[in-house]
């Protein structure tokens, strides 16, 4: 049998800097970043730019952030964004586009989160037409959260961008979780950024930092998403110990992530094998999403689970997601393994939960 602490799968937000991690926060070079005379923080961002292969980066705190900095330089109040229905920045954002941006959105309906240039065309508006906003963004998350973790062909990438140099379009990328598809393909960093006007990666998921995404682009791009971070009250002083750990994390946490997504992959098809399981996304990366039989609450597993030493979050509509991350380990997979078979047999005998 196996026996170990709680095992925290709601998210790869939860993880904790390593002790090496730490060392490195702990020998940071800081100064004042406003004057950009944070060292740690100005070597952060010239080495995300320069793996990417765009002229800048800035360092913010959050993703949600990132993502608004960008949204706020790609439109003008009643221009108009299109991005998958389930997009984070549409759905875990607060409202951001509207409330930071004054644009709307227009969503496109998808399977896996995913969609190519003529997807696209029937969502764009008329120019001419003054009834309707004007199109001025696309926007894509790779990989795709709500979506199952989904990883994108590329090449509907290319397709979108030449879709937006034909219309005069920005182009934007979620990248929350952008390593952990890269390790997956055989894409580099450098292939992205010379796709997109602006990405946004999160240093603190999978790759372990505890706070801080970056934005990258075009040097006048940055410059001005300077001055839109100012306005949001997100630009930071001496933060240089918070960009150590996310220059430690891009330097020695990305191949690693390879073990997550394996991780999650085994967890899928467990689940596929289970009696209470309806059926498993596709699991491309390191988030598990599943859905329950019919007049099972996630509510109830939940509890089950949690009663096991195991946290996961429900997604709405009998939808459960498992994320795994650097905090999970092989050995703590078998666990989870042996105790949803003990919730399997159980199910068995009595046809519920218990």
């Amino acid at each position: 049998m196996y026996f170990c602490a709680m095992i925290d799968l709601r998210s790869d937000t939860v993880t904790k800097p390593t002790k090496p991690m730490l060392e490195a926060m702990m020998q940071a070079e800081v100064g004042d970043n406003v004057y950009k005379e944070d060292a740690s923080i100005n070597a952060l961002e010239q080495y995300a730019a320069d793996l990417f292969g765009m002229e800048a980066a800035l360092f913010c705190p959050s993703g949600t952030m990132t993502n608004q900095i960008a949204l706020k330089l790609h439109t003008q109040p009643g221009d108009e964004v299109i991005c998958d229905f389930n997009a984070h920045i549409y759905q875990y954002e607060g409202g951001g586009i509207a409330f930071n941006s004054g644009a709307s959105v227009r969503c496109l309906q998808t399977v896996d989160g995913t969609f190519t240039a003529n997807d696209v065309l029937d969502h764009i508006h008329d120019a001419t037409d003054i009834h309707h906003p004007l199109t001025k963004l696309i926007s894509v998350e790779n990989t795709c959260n709500r979506s199952g973790g989904t990883i994108w062909d590329f090449e509907k990438f290319v397709g979108l961008r030449a879709l937006c140099n034909e219309r005069g379009f920005g182009f934007h990328l979620d990248g929350a979780r952008l390593f952990n598809a890269l390790v997956e393909t055989d894409r580099s960093p450098e292939d992205y950024g010379a796709l997109f006007d602006s990405i946004s990666i999160c240093l603190s998921k999978g790759l372990g930092a505890p706070v801080g995404s970056l934005l990258l682009g075009s040097a006048n791009f940055i410059k001005r998403a300077l001055r839109v971070q100012k306005l949001f009250g997100g630009v930071m002083r001496q933060a240089g110990y918070l960009a150590s750990a996310g220059l430690y994390a891009l330097q020695h946490n990305v191949t690693r992530l390879k073990e997550d997504n394996l991780h999650a992959k085994r967890l899928g098809s467990y689940l596929e094998g289970l009696l209470f399981v309806e059926r498993v996304v596709p699991v491309n990366s390191n988030i598990v999403i599943f859905y329950l039989k019919d007049g099972i609450a996630v509510s109830d597993l939940l509890e089950i689970l949690e009663q096991q030493d195991i946290l996961a979050i429900g997604m709405g509509n009998g939808i459960v997601r498992f994320v795994t991350h650097l905090h999970i380990t092989e050995k703590m997979i078998e666990g989870i393994e042996e105790k949803l078979a003990t919730i399997n047999s159980n199910y068995d005998l009595q046809g519920k939960l218990t």
